[in-house]
């Protein structure tokens, strides 16, 4: 691996424009100019550096603990650069003199930006795309801070820290240069929500969240403030609104899907027409007041069928709830309640499986028992799901889908994409444990 690394990656070159602690600097590191600063393969990010390779331990332990079925790419790497909160422009040429290239790009946990781009001997093709990167602190307007309360498992995380990382994945992972500029000046779509919104650090775990990226072009950012577990009234309470409420600024649109959790709160008030309604009443006004667009999205079906192969109703009266404070509010509503209902029955009782955490033990290292997950998707299921969230865009005109990829296509969840051709490339971090919620 470290000869693929030196052989990719044998110079880059640092570029500074004006820099203090409020203002971010850009990063230029082409490995195609002879003058660039040398980074070798042992080259680690520190804080006081600023850049570099970033988790090589967890590849390399990764790597010893594969098996047949879970491989990592022999050329894998993470590459981190310390920045402030904000969107930032990232511009990758991907492409070798030396060999035929297959590249995926993610970001931070996971986002998917670029996938299977493949590149002959000698060619080389350039994408952007916006990333937006975060900490925990909440700058207020009268110049105090304050703080997301994030869950003890986020500490580790890839989103809540001071750098931005990139993984460079794929069959034949080549990569000649990265550049990472500030891009504030674009709207950002900024997500609410639980475990089937989050972006999921860890194999075999994803949600819609951290695949929609994969459709935008770098005119648009996608801030995920989705965790595990959460409701919305306790991700107000987590100050998670807050600090999104302290950068979005006008022509900036809020997503919100919420009910998975929210249905088994038993507080006094709890329920749909009482804390859920006003939690998301709550997310409109601070919304509006800020020139921003707030959007639902009702929440993802559970893979629950009936005798009959349909699937059964098991959130309750929360989707209703939130088309009910919708038409009141003149809120628009992306129907996933409805589109994954379509998708799962379209696929089957035994191929839906495929769309969700169902695997045998032994699959992934350490993973000692069966999934049985139905209400978490895979990344099959995750990318499909984000594709009905463009599909729901769409139905409501939204300014936004005029920043969709020219290689973006029509999706019917009728008509699903075949689980049999899509191609994921694994990372290194693996959780045997579901996530928070059901």
């Amino acid at each position: 691996m470290k000869k693929l690394l030196f052989v990719l990656l044998t110079a880059f070159v640092l570029s500074f424009s004006t820099f203090s602690t409020l203002f971010a600097q850009t990063y230029s590191f082409d490995g195609r100019d002879k003058a660039a600063i040398q980074v070798k393969p042992s080259d680690t990010f520190t804080p006081g550096k600023g850049y570099g390779y970033d988790f090589q331990s967890v590849i390399s332990e990764a790597r010893k603990a594969q098996n047949d079925t879970y491989r990592l790419s022999d050329g894998i790497f993470y590459f981190s650069v310390a920045v402030p909160d904000g969107n930032y422009k990232v511009t990758v040429t991907l492409g070798s003199k030396k060999m035929v290239g297959n590249t995926t790009v993610r970001a931070e946990s996971r986002r998917l930006f670029v996938q299977n781009v493949s590149t002959k001997k000698g060619e080389f093709k350039t994408c952007s795309f916006i990333v937006n990167k975060r900490n925990t602190t909440i700058l207020l307007p009268d110049g105090k801070t304050d703080r997301v309360r994030i869950k003890k498992r986020e500490e580790t995380k890839m989103n809540w820290d001071d750098k931005l990382t990139i993984e460079v994945n794929g069959d034949a992972p080549t990569l000649s240069s990265i550049t990472i500029e500030p891009a504030n000046d674009v709207p950002t779509l900024w997500l609410c929500g639980n475990s089937t919104v989050v972006d999921q650090d860890y194999e075999p775990w994803a949600s819609w969240g951290q695949m929609v990226t994969r459709w935008l072009t770098d005119q648009v950012a996608v801030a995920n403030y989705a965790e595990s577990g959460e409701t919305a009234t306790s991700f107000i309470g987590a100050g998670r609104l807050k600090k999104i409420v302290s950068l979005m600024k006008p022509g900036d649109y809020i997503f919100m899907e919420f009910g998975h959790n929210d249905q088994k709160e038993k507080r006094p008030g709890s329920g749909a027409f009482y804390n859920y309604a006003y939690a998301l009443k709550q997310f409109v006004d601070e919304a509006r007041a800020k020139g921003v667009t707030p959007i639902f999205v009702t929440p993802t079906q559970r893979r629950m069928f009936d005798k009959n192969g349909k699937i059964q109703e098991t959130h309750a009266n929360y989707p209703e709830a939130m088309r009910w404070v919708a038409k009141d509010l003149g809120v628009q509503v992306i129907e996933l309640h409805d589109m994954t209902r379509t998708f799962y029955e379209t696929l089957g009782v035994e191929d839906s499986k495929r769309a969700l955490v169902h695997y045998p033990a032994g699959t992934y290292p350490g993973q000692s028992k069966a999934f049985e997950d139905n209400t978490h998707f895979n990344p099959y299921g995750a990318y499909e799901i984000s594709k009905m969230m463009v599909e729901g865009m769409k139905q409501l005109n939204l300014p936004v889908v005029q920043y969709l990829r020219d290689d973006y296509t029509p999706f019917n969840p009728a008509q699903p994409d075949d689980w049999k051709t899509f191609h994921w490339n694994d990372g290194p971090f693996i959780d045997v444990v579901k996530p928070d919620g059901n």
